[in-house]
């Protein structure tokens, strides 16, 4: 546990984010599989905070429903009107009893690309400084509409954070700017919001008149550094929820190049802060990785694959495919063009191939199912093979039901196996057949239709047609050849 574990974190998301035009909740959008107030969440959680307080407003209901699904250890405090940042503070901490005993660190919860890490280092900071009030601050390329940090010169303390609007030639000069984010002393914190005027352009309680508040009171007001001063760029548009994205994405992608999975091209990739490698994958261009997906060593994905919550074994090859809740076994091969839907699971070696579907599917080690069918609610043993244009005849309109063809099976093109059905091991089935009853370890199916030829049909029902012409060409030239 931290030395410098906070009393509590409180995390403000209670604003309406207008700007994001938009019937979800700013806070609820998503990037890299996570939503902007999950990301401030993780990274929060990793100061293993004795309290964690989120305040919530604007579509409450929804908010807290998502953090009982990816905070359930969270406390919400609810602000019913947005009267600013002090104001939600205020009520964080009301949550907690009115005031707390140690650090109070706040954070904005649009915040997605903040890191445990810089927020470690503001909290250290806070304790080993002595601060009343810590800033996270950053040096921007362009400090433009920021509020600018100024500084004691000799001491090196934050004498004031200066608006772009109120600050000086001198002032705007400055490329030092506020995070938004505090660690605060927990006692002065709350007998300083009782102290906040809401005599502004806006009527509301603004949290850095607390810093001015406790700086006349003789204490000391502190500034940590964030190493990287886009983590803590807040998202109010599409725009800069896409620019997040991106920076996020190629944060997640550098960390797997790093730990030796080879990315063909970056800027093509997409992946969610949940999925994880193994040593020696490769990730073809046009991919996307959701969700609890994991690549084992020396697996290839891709180019254009898509795979949500999916495990591919070590060794497989997965091309130009879509997957959502499957399991591909090691050295196993699919695609192109494969969808796999949820419960498919390929034994080691196995094949899925080309324009093939698959759902709530077991088959197994070293069976192929290569092009041009339907497997559904069926069990596959080993070392089979299906035949082309097969469908799994699954759904009776009502209910589903299933089959299971055996071990080193050999099904005929074009079958279609009615369930509940099954094929023993060791069984065949001709092409064209379509299976209703078991077929016997062993046996050969054959379950179609006598073929009929009747002559002279075409130059009877379509006289005069392209196709009746050919015919008489064809029975003159054998007459003559006869």
């Amino acid at each position: 546990m931290s030395a410098n574990r906070p009393a509590a974190v409180v995390v403000l998301a209670a604003g309406e984010g207008t700007r994001m035009k938009s019937a979800t909740p700013k806070v609820l959008h998503d990037i890299c599989g996570r939503s902007l107030v999950g990301h401030v969440l993780a990274a929060s959680g990793e100061l293993e905070p004795e309290n964690l307080v989120v305040v919530v407003g604007h579509a409450r209901e929804q908010v807290t429903a998502h953090l009982a699904e990816v905070a359930p250890g969270a406390r919400t405090a609810v602000q019913a009107e947005q009267n600013g940042t002090g104001h939600a503070v205020r009520m964080g901490l009301e949550e907690l009893g009115g005031s707390v005993d140690g650090t109070v660190v706040v954070v904005c919860g649009d915040t997605p690309l903040l890191t445990g890490e810089t927020l470690r280092r503001l909290s250290a900071t806070h304790s080993a400084d002595g601060n009343a009030v810590t800033v996270l601050t950053a040096e921007v390329p362009d400090a433009t509409g920021y509020g600018r940090i100024v500084r004691d010169e000799a001491s090196g303390a934050v004498t004031a954070i200066v608006e772009h609007k109120d600050a000086s030639a001198e002032q705007r000069a400055i490329r030092e700017i506020n995070s938004g984010v505090f660690a605060f002393d927990g006692a002065l914190l709350a007998g300083a919001l009782k102290r906040v005027r809401t005599d502004n352009s806006q009527g509301e309680e603004y949290l850095t008149d607390v810093l001015g508040i406790l700086r006349e009171a003789g204490h000391r007001v502190g500034a940590s550094v964030a190493g990287d001063h886009r983590e803590i760029a807040g998202i109010n548009n599409r725009v800069q929820l896409s620019q997040a994205r991106r920076i996020l994405n190629d944060r997640l992608l550098t960390a797997a190049m790093l730990s030796g999975v080879t990315v063909v091209d970056p800027a093509t990739t997409w992946v969610d802060v949940s999925v994880t490698f193994e040593q020696d994958v490769v990730v073809h261009p046009g991919t996307q990785l959701h969700g609890a997906t994991h690549l084992a060593e020396g697996c290839e994905v891709g180019p254009n694959a898509r795979l949500t919550d999916t495990r591919v074994g070590a060794g497989a090859r997965v091309d130009n495919t879509v997957a959502s809740g499957a399991e591909i076994g090691p050295e196993a091969s699919v695609g192109p063009f494969a969808y796999l839907r949820p419960g498919t699971r390929l034994g080691r070696a196995g094949k899925i191939g080309t324009y093939v579907e698959t759902k709530n599917a077991s088959i197994g080690e070293g069976t192929k199912v290569p092009h041009l069918s339907y497997v559904g609610d069926a069990t596959i043993g080993e070392f089979s093979n299906i035949g082309a244009a097969s469908v799994f005849v699954n759904y009776d309109g009502q209910d589903k039901h299933h089959t299971t063809v055996g071990s080193h099976c050999r099904t005929g093109s074009d079958n279609m196996f009615v369930a509940p059905v099954t094929v023993g091991d060791g069984a065949y089935t001709a092409a064209g057949s379509v299976i209703t009853k078991d077929v016997p370890p062993g046996s050969l199916a054959v379950a179609r239709g006598q073929q009929r030829n009747i002559e002279g049909w075409v130059a009877r029902k379509r006289p005069g047609s392209a196709a009746a012409k050919a015919a008489e060409e064809a029975v003159r030239g054998s007459a003559e050849e006869g």
